[in-house]
């Protein structure tokens, strides 16, 4: 019987900290970049090179896109 008192006082518990949990923030927070995305007619190429222990060394330099060729055929 003492058992089953144990495991009732911690799934109160665990219940009640859960829901002080959400209650901490009232309002959500959102991660806004502040570079804006580039336009439709600009991209960027990327170089990767590994280097030592399992790291990447990047770079990237932005370029014009080249326009997109759409084929239509009637049929």
């Amino acid at each position: 019987m003492r058992r089953l008192t144990l495991r009732r006082v911690a799934l109160a518990t665990a219940l009640a900290l859960s829901g002080t949990a959400g209650a901490c923030a009232p309002k959500p927070i959102v991660a806004r970049d502040p570079v804006p995305a580039p336009g439709p007619g600009f991209g960027y190429v990327c170089d990767s090179r590994p280097v030592v222990l399992n790291a990447y060394s990047t770079n990237c330099e932005p370029t014009m896109r080249e326009p997109t060729a759409v084929l239509r055929a009637k049929g």
